[in-house]
């Protein structure tokens, strides 16, 4: 059953017309990646869908529709985004903005329990508390930053660029929670990432986006596969 589906989604930034009428949807409990070249929309399309940037088109989660919805209230419809670049507070301890992304929610035994589950899915979040956002390595801000989306307890995970500037340590590290959540918890996750070749490996599904538009798509394992895919984004056999 699709947890989010987007018909005929178009984004124009000014006079450049960003998205071009795509169409994809996520089934609960799956992880499916989006894929494509640096400017082809895959950003563009979470922007959309948690209410950052105005869409036409439809996209409905969970069966209702988001259109006009502002930000704050499709987290609140269990939606949660941990961008690119992976946007923390950098004046903030650690634990003030794992408190942030709980800001939806006033059950306190539920808040103080899911940041116990944030230190075991991380132990160096659990480290580093007390300390300043911004004086993290990319690494730890890119774990806080999906803790903190985690903290909102969402029903659909989205995860932009997760890998991006990270040693290749730290990438397997990152991937293997994304897993770990999706197979253990049930959480369903909408991936964009650049490395498609992990992507891939992780994904149930996938879409490759190019200039606005999504060309092929399939399961993970099939894209894998795939001549187009290998020769444009996985650096050839």
């Amino acid at each position: 059953m699709a947890i989010l589906e987007c018909k005929d989604l178009n984004v124009y930034y000014g006079g450049i017309h960003a998205l071009k009428g795509i169409n994809f949807e996520v089934n609960e409990g799956e992880i499916v990646s989006l894929i494509g070249a640096n400017g082809a929309g895959k950003t563009t399309s979470l922007r959309a869908i948690s209410g950052i940037v105005p869409f036409k088109g439809s996209v409905k989660f969970r069966g209702e529709s988001l259109g006009g919805i502002r930000a704050d209230k499709i987290v609140g419809r269990g939606l949660a985004h941990s961008p690119e670049g992976r946007g923390v507070f950098p004046n903030l301890t650690v634990l003030e903005n794992l408190e942030l992304g709980a800001y939806i929610r006033n059950d306190r035994d539920g808040i103080k329990k899911d940041l116990e589950h944030c230190y075991e899915l991380f132990p160096r979040i659990r480290e580093r508390l007390a300390q300043k956002a911004g004086t993290l390595s990319g690494g730890e801000q890119q774990m806080l930053a999906m803790c903190r989306a985690l903290m909102a307890k969402p029903k659909l995970l989205m995860l932009d660029e997760p890998s991006l500037g990270l040693a290749p340590l730290i990438v397997a590290q990152i991937f293997e929670i994304v897993k770990k959540v999706n197979k253990e918890e049930g959480m369903t996750v909408l991936l964009v990432e650049q490395n498609a070749r992990m992507a891939l490996k992780v994904s149930h599904r996938a879409y490759v986006i190019e200039t606005g538009k999504v060309t092929l798509s399939g399961s993970g394992q099939e894209l894998l596969d795939d001549k187009r895919v290998i020769d444009s984004y996985l650096g050839g056999p």
